[in-house]
């Protein structure tokens, strides 16, 4: 699972509120490489949620991107970081987990499955 996925799931059991981001927690992180593509990049920072692309990256292990990424579209060497923890690393076994229940969604092979059990929904 890639950062951009992260970036886009939420816990939805029933009742929860504070449903965004789910905290990592990595057992397994591959990296794959992938051509670099600026103009995709520029589109996806505006839509990624900063704070919680950073709080994943370091829980697989990559602390290279800023706190904040203000004013650094056209930074070359920021783009690169940026682009290695969106799109090149990858949680292949691990979990995701809800911060305010604890419940915990099991990634397999890089797929996370975010089914709810019955009395969840």
């Amino acid at each position: 699972m890639r950062l951009i996925v992260h970036n886009m799931l939420t816990c939805n059991v029933k009742g929860v509120v504070n449903k965004f981001p789910l905290k990592i927690v990595a057992e397994k992180v591959v990296k794959k490489e992938v051509d670099f593509n600026l103009d995709f990049l520029w589109h996806m920072l505006a839509k990624i949620e900063w704070k919680a692309l950073v709080d994943g990256a370091r829980s697989l292990g990559y602390s290279e991107l800023p706190d904040h990424a203000e004013a650094l579209e056209s930074n070359e060497s920021f783009l690169k970081k940026f682009h290695h923890a969106l799109l090149e690393l990858h949680l292949e076994e691990g979990s995701l987990v809800c911060k305010e229940t604890g419940r915990k969604f099991p990634v397999k092979k890089g797929v996370p499955n975010m089914l709810l059990h019955e009395d969840e929904v």
